[in-house]
């Protein structure tokens, strides 16, 4: 099991919106709108590194309203 925090910018209004969708994405285990240089922050999990990255390219970034993310894998020692 994979585990990231992706990092999202939206277009300006539409965080609140755009979370509240991305909360209801298979794999996401949370979706906040945050203030600063990022306006969501999402939790996210998948089975491998490349179901990750399709959930992210796939599911997240083809919303509209998304500008650019950041996906930021969870290191586990």
């Amino acid at each position: 099991m994979v585990q990231a925090y992706v990092l999202v910018q939206t277009e300006v209004g539409r965080a609140g919106d755009l979370a509240e969708l991305i909360r209801g994405i298979d794999g996401v285990r949370e979706a906040d709108d945050v203030t600063g240089p990022y306006d969501v922050i999402v939790r996210a999990q998948a089975d491998d590194i490349d179901a990750l990255g399709r959930l992210v390219v796939a599911r997240i970034q083809r919303l509209d309203g998304i500008a650019r993310t950041l996906t930021c894998p969870i290191v586990q020692i």
